[in-house]
C-alpha cells in the first residue's frame, strides 16, 4: 500500500509533491517517490486509525531528517563560498595593484621625468671641435706699381700679370698659419707719377694717400728709378705713414722680390707677432719674454693716469693732464677705436709711496733704484689705485712718481747699473712708471711747499711709447737701408694698424676656439647644467662668426675679418658668463633624493609590496601541485 494514493492521503493532509507543514525547511515539496522509504510496517499499522496518527508524526520528523543534508557538507560549503569569496578579494587586490603600478610606470614616472629634467639644448660640438683644426689662411692684397723708367729688364712676364708668395709659420703641431701675399704688378698711373714727382719721400707719401686702395691690410709699393731723388742717399726702402712704401729698383726681378719680402715682413706681419697672438698654443720655451709683455686682445681698455705726490709738504705739483690727454694721447686712441674701446680718467694720490727705500749713491750724491728692486715697487702702488676694482676690462695704469724731497733727485738703473735715459720703466700687460724729480731749490730758506709745473711734453713721450710696447707696436730692428717714417701727431701708422689688426683677429679665433672648447667640456662633463636656447643661440653665432673671420681672412678681408671675429668673441663670452649655467651647478644627487624620497616613498612601497606578494604567490603557486577531483 502506498501513502497518497486512492483513498490514502498523504501525511499530514499533505498532497503528493507538495510542501511540507512542519520540518526545518518549511515550504520544501517531498515527492511521491520518497514515500516509499517508510518501513512495511507503516502499511500495517494503518488500519489503526489511532497508530496511524502516531506513525504519520513520527513520519515528518523522519522524513525532515532524512532531507536535510549532512553538518560536513554544511562547513565544506561554507569554507568554498568563504575561499572563492577569498579568491575574488585577492584577483580584485591584484588587478588594482598592476593598475596603480601600470599608471605610475606608463603616466606617471614619464611625467615626473619630463617635468622634472634639465632642459640642454643642442650645440654644435662637432663644429667647436673643428675650430681647433682649422688651419689659418692670412691673405694680404700687394700691389707692385713700376714708374716708367724702374721696370726690370727681367721681368717674367709683361705688365700686368699677378703673382703669389706662400709662407708657413708652424706654431704646433696641429696649428700652422700660411701666409699668402696675392701681388700685382703693374705700371704707375699718371696721377701716381705726378705724386711721385714731389721733392722729398714724405710729401710723395702725402700725395699718394688718396690714390692707394683704402681697405685695411693692402699694401702699395710703388718702384722708383735707382736715381731718384725721392731716396736719401744709402735708403733703398721708405716707409711712409701709410699703406705704401718706395722701393728704389737695382738688382733685377730677383732683387726686388727680396726686398718685398722684407718690407711685407715689416708693414704687415711676422711670424713672431702671430707666434704671440696664439701664445696659449705656443709650446713652453719657445716665446721671447718680449712677446709675453703684449696686451692681449679685448673688447675695451681703461686708461688711468696716475700723479703719485708722496710729500705735499714739500711739493705742490700741478699737471695739466687735461689737455695732454687731449692733444697727444687722444689722436691714437681715435686711430685705436677700431681695435677697441677706451675710456681715459686720471686721478691724483698723496702721500703714495713706492714701497722700496731707494739706495744713496755717495758719488752722484743721489738715490738709485736698481732694476731687481723695480718689481716690488708695483705691488703697494697698485693697492692704493684702486682702478681695477670694478673694471671689466684691461687696466693700463701711467703713473708719474714725484719723489719726495729726502729721496730726491731719484733715477732708475738698467740690467747693468746704467741710469735710463728716460728715469722710466714699464710692466708687461700692466703700466708703466715714470719718476719726476724736482730740482732742489737754490736757497736752503725757500719756502714750502715747492710749486712744481710738470713738463708734459716730456711725460707724454714716454707714455705715449710705453703704451706701443703694451700694445706691441715696437720697431724692429731693421736692415741699414731701411727708413721707416715717423707716425707724427697721430702716434700711429696706418700700416702699423693693420699689423695689430692682423695679431688681434688671429687672437680673437684663437680665443673663441678656447672658451667654446672648455664651455663644450664643461657642459659635457656636469650634466645638470641648464643649456637654454639663448646660450645656445649664442654658442651658435659664436661658431658662425669665428668661421666667417677665417673665410675672410683667407680671402685678405682684414676689416670683415676682425669685426666678425668680435662677434665671435662678444657670443663665446655672453655663452661661457651665461648666469643660468650656474642655476643648478650646485644641486648634487643628495640633494635630488632628499626631495623625492618623501614624495614617491609612500606611494611606492604599498605598490612594491603588493607587486612582490604576487611574485611570491605565482611561484608558490608553480611549486603546488594540481589537485584532481
Amino acid at each position: 500500500m502506498e501513502w497518497g494514493g486512492p483513498g490514502h492521503p498523504a501525511p499530514g493532509g499533505s498532497r503528493p509533491g507538495a510542501p511540507l507543514a512542519g520540518g526545518p525547511w518549511p515550504g520544501r515539496r517531498v515527492p511521491r517517490s520518497d514515500w516509499s522509504l517508510c518501513p512495511p510496517v507503516c502499511a500495517a499499522a494503518t488500519r489503526t486509525p489511532r497508530l496511524l496518527a502516531v506513525l504519520r508524526s513520527e513520519r515528518s520528523e523522519w522524513l525532515c531528517r532524512a532531507q536535510a543534508p549532512p553538518p560536513r557538507q554544511v562547513r565544506e560549503g561554507k569554507m568554498a563560498a568563504a575561499l572563492a569569496a577569498d579568491e575574488a578579494e585577492r584577483a580584485r587586490g591584484r588587478r588594482a595593484a598592476l593598475s596603480f603600478a601600470a599608471i605610475a610606470v606608463v603616466l606617471g614616472l614619464p611625467l615626473w621625468w619630463r617635468t622634472t629634467e634639465t632642459y640642454r639644448a643642442a650645440l654644435p660640438y662637432g663644429d667647436i671641435e673643428g675650430l681647433g683644426r682649422l688651419p689659418f689662411q692670412l691673405a694680404v692684397p700687394l700691389a707692385v706699381a713700376f714708374t716708367p723708367r724702374s721696370v726690370p729688364g727681367d721681368l717674367p712676364r709683361p705688365l700686368p700679370f699677378r703673382d703669389a708668395q706662400e709662407m708657413d709659420i708652424a706654431v704646433n703641431q696641429r696649428t700652422t698659419v700660411r701666409s699668402r701675399y696675392e701681388l700685382l704688378y703693374r705700371s704707375t698711373t699718371t696721377r701716381e707719377d705726378a705724386a711721385l714727382d714731389a721733392a722729398t719721400a714724405r710729401d710723395a707719401d702725402a700725395a699718394l694717400h688718396p690714390l692707394q686702395d683704402p681697405s685695411l691690410g693692402s699694401l702699395t709699393v710703388y718702384v722708383v728709378p735707382e736715381t731718384s731723388s725721392l731716396l736719401p742717399q744709402g735708403v733703398s726702402v721708405y716707409v711712409g705713414q701709410h699703406r705704401s712704401a718706395l722701393v728704389r729698383a737695382g738688382g733685377g726681378f730677383a732683387a726686388l722680390r727680396a726686398r718685398l719680402a722684407q718690407l711685407t715682413q715689416v708693414m704687415s706681419f711676422t711670424a713672431t707677432s702671430i707666434a704671440a697672438a696664439l701664445s696659449d698654443r705656443v709650446p713652453d720655451g719657445q716665446l721671447s719674454p718680449d712677446t709675453r709683455r703684449h696686451l692681449k686682445s679685448s673688447l675695451g681698455y681703461e686708461i688711468t693716469f696716475s700723479l703719485l705726490n708722496p710729500d705735499p709738504k714739500s711739493h705742490a705739483v700741478d699737471w695739466d693732464i687735461e689737455d695732454a690727454v687731449n692733444r697727444y694721447v687722444q689722436p691714437i686712441l681715435d686711430k685705436l677705436s677700431l681695435v677697441a674701446n677706451f675710456s681715459v680718467d686720471s686721478q691724483i694720490l698723496y702721500y703714495a709711496v713706492l714701497g722700496v727705500t731707494p739706495r744713496f749713491d755717495k758719488e752722484s750724491s743721489s738715490f738709485l733704484l736698481s732694476a731687481h728692486s723695480l718689481p716690488h715697487v708695483i705691488n703697494p702702488v697698485e693697492a692704493r689705485l684702486g682702478s681695477s676694482a670694478a673694471s671689466l676690462y684691461p687696466v693700463l695704469n701711467f703713473l708719474l712718481y714725484v719723489p719726495e724731497r729726502s729721496h730726491s733727485p731719484l733715477y732708475i738703473q738698467d740690467k747693468d747699473g746704467a741710469p735710463v735715459s728716460t728715469n722710466a720703466f714699464h710692466s708687461p700687460r700692466w703700466g708703466g712708471i715714470m719718476v719726476y724729480n724736482v730740482e732742489a731749490p737754490a736757497s736752503p730758506h725757500t719756502s714750502l711747499p715747492l710749486h712744481v709745473d710738470v713738463d708734459m711734453v716730456r711725460v707724454m713721450e714716454v707714455f705715449l711709447a710705453q703704451l706701443r710696447l703694451l700694445f706691441g707696436l715696437s720697431r724692429e730692428e731693421l736692415p741699414p737701408e731701411f727708413l721707416v717714417e715717423s707716425p707724427g701727431n697721430e702716434g700711429l701708422a696706418d700700416w702699423e694698424l693693420d699689423r695689430l689688426l692682423w695679431a688681434h683677429t688671429v687672437e680673437n679665433i684663437a680665443t673663441v676656439s678656447t672658451t667654446l672648447t672648455s664651455l663644450a667640456q664643461l657642459l659635457d662633463k656636469i650634466g645638470n647644467i641648464v643649456i637654454k636656447d639663448d646660450v645656445a643661440s649664442e654658442v651658435y653665432r659664436a661658431v658662425a662668426s669665428a668661421q666667417s673671420a677665417m673665410a675672410e681672412l683667407a680671402t685678405g678681408h682684414l676689416h670683415s675679418a676682425f669685426e666678425a671675429s668680435k662677434e665671435a668673441v662678444t657670443s663665446s663670452e655672453r655663452a661661457f658668463f651665461d648666469p643660468s649655467l650656474l642655476h643648478l651647478l650646485y644641486f648634487p644627487d643628495d640633494q635630488k633624493f632628499a626631495i623625492y624620497i618623501p614624495l614617491f616613498l609612500p606611494m611606492a612601497v604599498p605598490i612594491l609590496l603588493s607587486l612582490a606578494k604576487m611574485v611570491r604567490e605565482a611561484r608558490q603557486h608553480k611549486k603546488e601541485p594540481t589537485k584532481m577531483d
